[in-house]
């Protein structure tokens, strides 16, 4: 079977000019380059562009329908302490690390709620569990 990587994430935001400051924060921390005012894209070819949404409709919902949450796999903890560290240095509110089973994990809402997560996995634990 044919293994098709993911080349792209669209997300469409409530205040594109607020979202696209945290992603410009956020994103070049985890080796993406901006292309354009909307687009970050990494040497892997995944590109994120930020969006404008549509009026009336509605924010992102922890356990509604719809995409939860971003996940990025760190290379090691102190990645994800650095990077907490970084975020912070921003004046962004961000979350303590959690420890879930033993794996160093991140959590970053963005302007409209969408969580970014960057994780170190240690090893033989599962990125899905």
């Amino acid at each position: 079977p044919m293994n098709l990587p993911l080349d792209h994430l669209v997300i469409m935001a409530r205040d594109a000019a607020a979202s696209r400051a945290f992603y410009g924060d956020l994103l070049p921390l985890l080796g993406f380059r901006q292309s354009r005012a909307d687009i970050w894209v990494n040497d892997g070819g995944l590109h994120i562009q930020v969006l404008a949404a549509e009026p009336g409709t509605r924010d992102y919902q922890r356990r509604g329908p719809g995409l939860n949450h971003l996940g990025f796999k760190a290379p090691d903890a102190g990645f994800v302490a650095q990077l907490r560290d970084a975020m912070l240095a921003t004046g962004r509110n961000i979350q303590p690390i959690q420890d879930l089973d033993g794996a160093a994990a991140l959590f970053m809402p963005d302007p409209d709620g969408l969580r970014v997560e960057v994780t170190w996995y240690p090893p033989g634990k599962s990125v899905v569990d």
